[in-house]
């Protein structure tokens, strides 16, 4: 089923861990304990950098808990085809960068892309930002809860090509792992799923919280992929 009318972000989101499912507790606690340097080694600069924030949001679906992914346009200059949480640039109207301003964008720039509602989503964590050198973004990964699920599907074609979720147990399951090579000589983390290869900034992310929740199988880090 495919997203309905616009919903609209809350004027005042409260950060809490009250109510998560019991399998969720693990993601929590790291997340309240986890340094920067524990996620990337890319770091903000002191000054400079586009401020933009993206949603890791934890669902439980048919297959049990997931995460909600998107999947980008091959049409776009940046990043064309390549999955990623749904995320984007704050907006002036987002309010201010160090406060409110990450969650609002995130969640907003979650219902652009795939029509979800974000009254259903309990924000429990914003985990230390982030860097993205090759775009100057300045990342703030925020973590939420879908305690009430709504449909998602594609909003605009132009932008998004596919909204899935991916099952944790498939992220974690080893022959679903490999470590990707890029031509630039870039190696990192990558997950296999749902005939997606997700690999840079995203799969680092899922990669750490993995590990640092206790949920990482040990996998065959020696299994290569090239980005093609």
């Amino acid at each position: 089923m495919g997203p309905g009318a616009p919903f609209g972000v809350p004027s005042r989101i409260e950060v809490s861990a009250r109510g998560l499912p019991g399998w969720l507790l693990p993601v929590a606690g790291a997340a309240a304990r986890i340094r920067p340097e524990q996620l990337s080694r890319f770091l903000p600069p002191a000054t400079g950098g586009r401020q933009s924030a993206v949603l890791i949001l934890f669902g439980e679906g048919e297959n049990g808990p997931d995460l909600l992914l998107i999947e980008r346009s091959a049409a776009l200059r940046a990043h064309a085809g390549q999955p990623s949480f749904p995320g984007g640039a704050l907006d002036p109207a987002d309010g201010d960068p160090d406060g409110q301003g990450p969650l609002r964008a995130a969640l907003r720039e979650a219902e652009e892309e795939t029509g979800l509602d974000p009254s259903g989503v309990r924000v429990f964590a914003a985990l230390p930002r982030l860097y993205i050198p090759v775009s100057g973004f300045v990342v703030t990964p925020v973590l939420g809860w879908w305690r009430e699920p709504s449909p998602v599907g594609v909003v605009d074609p132009a932008e998004t090509a596919r909204v899935f979720r991916v099952p944790v147990t498939d992220l974690t399951d080893p022959a679903n792992r490999a470590t990707l090579v890029h031509p630039s000589g870039f190696r990192g983390p990558a997950f296999l799923v749902d005939g997606a290869l997700v690999w840079g900034f995203t799969a680092g992310l899922i990669d750490r919280l993995l590990h640092h929740s206790g949920w990482e199988i040990p996998w065959d880090r020696g299994r290569t992929v090239p980005l093609a």
